[in-house]
């Protein structure tokens, strides 16, 4: 199926080039599955792509979680997740000023020439994705700014008034590529959906094939509930991970997403 046939509107409406990129991705891998890389070596990262790399359309980074980093060893991480098929996405959470965004795309993880997608918080203000996208324009990149509207931690302080804010500033922002949103609570993500429209793409923690509580305060939904409340990809960490058979587990989150990414309504 051809990406604009299966997005609608979404297709349609979303102008950032990284969003269709996404789009086109997930459909030629049949995934909306975004798995959260939070690993410690480059050995544990390598062997993740090797072993889930074919039933997801994105890896989640936390660059400094690597505790034998080397700017050659990421470098050659990043070309075997390109030539996977896959979106690298460093969930860096920046909050600073633009000028200062601007900075930390560079400096020794130099985030800006091979993320694909960062997050941010918008507390800082609108200047902070002006700051991130040139970053990428310094290394002539393309890229997408996802603002955290909401999150699945137990007793964080997004409350709507904030999210409110951060959709509505967003929403006009032509480098925002969308928004985090929670997936843990469904009736709050199709409220999300219902203000963010068609042109943004929402990206979802808190999902799980097994809800309920999980460590740290984490919470998780159903992945199937998350996709049909507007969620546009479900981000999965430990569920595959820590599985004993994490393709085994990577394929069925594939197959639930996909499956109700084409359930749902255009």
């Amino acid at each position: 199926m051809q990406a604009v046939e299966a997005w609608g509107r979404r297709w349609t409406e979303s102008l950032l080039p990284m969003a269709r990129t996404y789009m086109e991705v997930a459909c030629r891998k049949q995934s909306l599955v975004c798995l959260a890389a939070d690993r410690s070596s480059m050995a544990e990262l390598n062997q993740l792509i090797d072993e889930v790399g074919p039933y997801l359309a994105a890896l989640k980074t936390h660059v400094d979680l690597v505790d034998d980093w080397t700017p050659e060893a990421w470098n050659a991480f990043c070309s075997k997740a390109s030539d996977a098929d896959l979106l690298i996405f460093e969930d860096r959470k920046f909050a600073d000023i633009g000028g200062i965004s601007r900075k930390q795309m560079s400096g020794i993880y130099d985030i800006r020439s091979w993320a694909d997608l960062v997050t941010a918080h918008l507390i800082s203000g609108p200047d902070i994705v002006d700051g991130l996208q040139a970053g990428w324009t310094d290394v002539g990149r393309n890229g997408g700014v996802l603002l955290l509207a909401q999150m699945s931690s137990r007793g964080n302080l997004l409350n709507h008034n904030y999210t409110d804010q951060v959709v509505a500033l967003g929403k006009e922002h032509p480098g925002v590529f969308g928004f985090i949103g929670n997936g843990s609570r469904p009736t709050e993500l199709k409220l999300l959906r219902d203000s963010v429209g068609d042109g943004k793409l929402i990206w979802t923690p808190g999902v799980n094939l097994k809800v309920g509580d999980g460590e740290m305060g984490q919470r998780y939904g159903d992945p199937r509930e998350a996709v049909l409340a507007g969620s546009d990809c479900i981000i999965v960490g430990s569920g595959i991970h820590k599985a004993d058979n994490p393709a085994h587990q990577a394929k069925a989150y594939a197959k639930a997403s996909w499956d109700a990414f084409n359930e749902r309504p255009e």
